[in-house]
Order: C-alpha cells, then structure tokens, then sequence
C-alpha cells in the first residue's frame, strides 16, 4: 500500500478536528443550524492553518446525504467523495493555474448554470483566489454577487489584502489565525501516539516551533524526521535532519558569550559552520533564545510554560538569565535580528 503522508493521513476530516480556529468553526457551525448560510466565503491566514481544510469540511457539511449538518456523516458516498477530492460537485481550482480570465470563464462561470449531477450544491474550491487576474475577477464577480441557488463559493488565500474588495463585499470573510506552540505540540503528540512513535518531549517542541505556527508544516517537517529515524526520536535527530541548532548548542553559545570568553566563541563559531547549519536559522534560534530569557528575565514563574522550556530546560535557562540585565537581552534579539537580514546578502555570512 502506497504511503500517505502524515499532513495528508491526520487532515480534519469534521469541524471539531480543526484545531486552534474554534470562532470559525463555531460561525460555521451555528449557521448551518441556523440555516444562515452565505453564497460565498473567503478563508484567509498564513499557510497551513486549515484554510482549505475548513472548506472542504464546509463542502462535506452542505452535500452531507443527512445534511445539511453541522456533523457529517462522513460514510456516506458525497463525504467520502470529497474528502478523497472526485466529488464531481464540488471542483477545487488552484488559482495559480486557472489565473487568466478565460480560464475563470470556462472552469467556472460555463459549468455554474448546470445543475449538481447528485449532490445538494455544486461547489468552487478556489485555493490561492489572491492569485487571479484582475480581468478574471472581474469576470468571477457577477457569478459570486448573484449565483443559482444551488451553487456555493469558497475561497482560500494567504494573501487578503490582493482579493478585491468588491469580491470581499460580497462573501463572509473568516480569518483564521496563526497556531499556538501549545496547541502544534500537543496535535503532534497525539499524532506520533497513535503512529506508534517514540518521540522525546525537547523533540517535539523543535519541531513546533520551527513550524512557526503552521501545523501543515509541523506534520511535513515530523514527515521528514520520521524518514531518517523510524519509530523513535531525539531532538538531536530533529536537529540534524531539519538543520536546525539544538538547544544545548545554543546555551552552551549564550553561557560563552555571558563568560566574555572571547576564544570560546570563535570555537562555538567553527563547530556551527563545519557543522553545516543555516546561519540564518542559527541567528533564528537564539534570537529566539534571547526572547524567552526576557520573558524569564520579566516573569520567572513562565519557565513552567513548554512554549519556553521544554522538558528539562526550565534549571539551564533560569540560569542563564541571572546573566543578563534586560537591556543585555534586547541589545541581542536586536542584533542577532539584524544579522540574520544581514547575511542573507553577505558573500561571508561565517
């Protein structure tokens, strides 16, 4: 059996398996109760926050054989269909494809006079709308101001301020927001349980916060990990395989620098870069660094928090914050901040 990738295998398949969206979901959810629903939505935020997920669990809850439901049955042969993405009804566009106005005309404006073939309502997905033309915008905007009532609009994009506002005028807007740590971590826990995965608690936290709030990549990124390691992780495995500068590196790098042993640092240095680590991502991590050791510096009691220290971390970094005044610290997250821009141009980033 070919193998599905985790981000594929673990995507929501009803409303309350979306996680961190909980007042777009509950909107959703009222207004099919409600029998509330608008012709056309837009979804918007940063990628890999269920904004295409959300839609198509929207698509599953109006074409539900028993709906429509805010609970779709997801057996029923239209659930299933759309989930695996064949529904004939419900056509997902990339917008990125489909840019042009003639390709708007003939995908989707020549088929929106047909009726569903069987389901409730026929459906445009359309990712990355921001992507459109603005002759194919046009076009788009007569079907989404006055559709056939069996017909429903869902848009998706990254990038809300390039839809027209006209387009945005006539659609329910839900911006979903950006995933905590917290929430990331736990979702992949719960994940790598249920895959049978050893998996150490510093490993997961790596592989959340480098997902920067996007759990499509924190699943990609485990995906990754998983391929190099089979069923049991360290956080130096997720270090290695996603390039990323562990944390012991990087107390030993800050503990150096707060000693003023000016050596050390040029041996800390040497072992980054024969180590073959992005020094953008090095610079990254300890300007991370920096600001969890403010937050301790401010409040002692937030070492409790797995967003800043993870298992067995809590002693180092209380320590290493005795080190420095709060000044000290903002100097840093500056600086590293500056130098990670900084190198992106240079032709001796060491």
């Amino acid at each position: 059996m070919a193998y599905v990738a985790l981000a594929r295998k673990w995507r929501p398949q009803k409303f309350e398996d979306v996680i961190g969206q909980r007042g777009v979901v509950d909107t959703l959810k009222n207004a099919i109760e409600g029998g509330r629903l608008a012709q056309s939505f837009i979804f918007a935020g940063p990628r890999g926050v269920g904004k295409t997920t959300t839609a198509r669990i929207l698509a599953r809850a109006l074409n539900c054989e028993q709906g429509p439901t805010d609970k779709p049955c997801g057996v029923g042969a239209s659930c299933v269909e759309i989930a695996e993405g064949r529904d004939m009804d419900v056509l997902e566009i990339d917008a990125a494809t489909y840019t042009g106005v003639d390709a708007v005309r003939e995908v989707i404006i020549e088929p929106l006079g047909i009726a569903p073939m069987r389901d409730r309502f026929k459906i445009f997905i359309i990712d990355e709308v921001h992507r459109l033309s603005k002759n194919a915008f046009d076009a788009l905007l007569k079907s989404i101001e006055e559709p056939p009532p069996h017909a429903k609009f869902m848009m998706a994009t990254t990038a809300l301020d390039q839809v027209p506002i006209t387009i945005q005028s006539r659609s329910q807007v839900f911006e979903l927001k950006a995933l905590p740590f917290a929430q990331i971590k736990q979702q992949l826990k719960d994940i790598t349980t249920k895959e049978g995965v050893t998996i150490e608690d510093g490993a997961l936290a790596l592989v959340a916060r480098a997902a920067e709030g996007s759990m499509r990549d924190a699943l990609s990124a485990l995906d990754q990990v998983l391929a190099f390691t089979a069923t049991s992780v360290t956080a130096a495995d997720v270090a290695t395989v996603l390039g990323l500068i562990g944390r012991e590196l990087q107390f030993e790098i800050v503990d150096t620098v707060a000693r003023e042993d000016a050596s050390g640092v040029f041996g800390l240095g040497e072992r980054v870069a024969d180590a073959g680590f992005d020094l953008r991502i090095v610079c990254r991590e300890l300007a991370r660094l920096m600001r969890d050791l403010m937050v301790l510096k401010i409040d002692a009691s937030r070492a409790d928090d797995p967003e800043i220290a993870a298992e067995g971390e809590k002693e180092p970094l209380l320590a290493l914050a005795k080190h420095f005044s709060r000044e000290d610290l903002m100097r840093a997250f500056d600086l590293l901040s500056r130098t990670e821009y900084d190198i992106r141009n240079s032709s001796h980033p060491r």
